[in-house]
């Protein structure tokens, strides 16, 4: 049964005069009427002490303790409920709730703690390469071998080499710090994504066929493509699915990069003839620092950077980037695109 502040003060003063009633009574020092008034204002003044007490100091911070777990349990996404949503029965179940939401988020920082820890970690390994073999090309030419004109040369090509990695690797990790914080904004305009596939091939044209890599587009271009999306981010994505394709294709392979106009959509797709990924690895492609074959990146070049901005680019389009691979067949990368309006015909006066 649920007693209100009245009616436990009523009941405690109600004990009360009965008490005083009886002490007086035994007492004999006073008349009938005396005890009476004297029990009646007993009954008085406990019933205003217990109800201030109760009214101010006990349920006044039980109330606003439900009050505080009301607000910090109700999803913001809900309409507003009545104050006392939480009733004297719901105070145990909304301590318990709150206490589970705050596990979560201890759980939470745990992971991002983890996750910054192993960063740093990666972060620091993966400039400790180039920096020891700059330092160490630099130092073994002050050790004496600078009078070797054709040593110098070679150590001073390799420490360059070993420093223009360097500095890929800060402008992606600098990127992709900016795309994670929101610095960096994609800037809309409509262009046809078929010419922009073209210079890609273009540029990698000589690349491919030092490997004896072939590197086509499909299908043959019969009209425009226009997409509506940044071009320079675009073209940033498919520099990096297309120098990943040729980093892990072997000699005598082949990569495709294919344009599919669809209903509302144009599709865009990646593919080669290379080494491919484990399926249980699949997930782990866009995370920073993964590598499929880390020799053969490292060789090539790779930061282990480039698939995680492409991620964060894809996504900055509201679109996602999907892979497909089978070891030893290929792997495919796709993303879609939203689709352009056609270019209005010019009209001279």
């Amino acid at each position: 049964m649920k007693l209100s502040n009245p009616a436990i003060a009523t009941v405690i003063g109600g004990l009360t005069s009965i008490v005083v009633f009886f002490i007086l009574l035994s007492l004999k020092a006073l008349e009938m009427n005396a005890i009476v008034v004297s029990s009646l204002l007993a009954f008085a003044a406990t019933f205003v002490i217990t109800y201030g007490t109760l009214e101010f100091l006990v349920f006044r911070e039980i109330n606003r303790m439900k009050d505080i777990l009301h607000r910090i349990n109700k999803d913001p996404e809900e309409e507003d409920a009545d104050a006392d949503l939480i009733g004297n029965a719901k105070l145990k179940e909304g301590l318990l709730k709150y206490h589970k939401k705050r596990e979560k988020e201890i759980e939470k920082l745990r992971k991002l703690a983890a996750f910054r820890k192993e960063f740093i970690a990666d972060v620091s390994h993966e400039l400790k390469t180039p920096i020891f073999a700059a330092q160490g090309f630099v130092h073994t030419l002050l050790d004496g071998a600078i009078e070797d004109k054709s040593v110098r040369d070679k150590f001073l090509k390799k420490a360059a080499r070993s420093l223009d990695g360097l500095d890929v690797l800060v402008q992606d990790l600098v990127t992709l710090s900016q795309m994670e914080i929101g610095e960096i904004r994609m800037h809309y305009e409509y262009f046809d994504v078929y010419h922009l596939v073209e210079d890609v091939v273009e540029q990698f044209e000589s690349r491919a066929q030092k490997k004896d890599i072939s590197i086509d587009i499909a299908p043959e271009k019969k009209k425009s493509m226009l997409v509506y999306a940044d071009p320079q981010r675009i073209f940033q994505v498919l520099l990096n699915l297309t120098s990943n394709a040729i980093n892990y294709t072997d000699e005598g392979g082949s990569i495709k990069l294919e344009v599919r106009m669809k209903k509302t959509e144009v599709e865009v797709m990646v593919t080669d003839s290379g080494i491919g990924i484990p399926k249980e690895d699949l997930d782990k492609v866009f995370q920073r620092f993964y590598r499929v074959d880390k020799s053969r990146s490292r060789k090539q070049g790779g930061t282990g950077l480039g698939l995680a901005i492409v991620k964060h680019i894809i996504e900055l389009h509201k679109s996602n980037i999907k892979v497909k691979s089978k070891v030893d067949k290929g792997t495919t990368f796709s993303f879609k695109l939203p689709k352009g309006k056609p270019e209005p015909l010019f009209q001279g006066i």
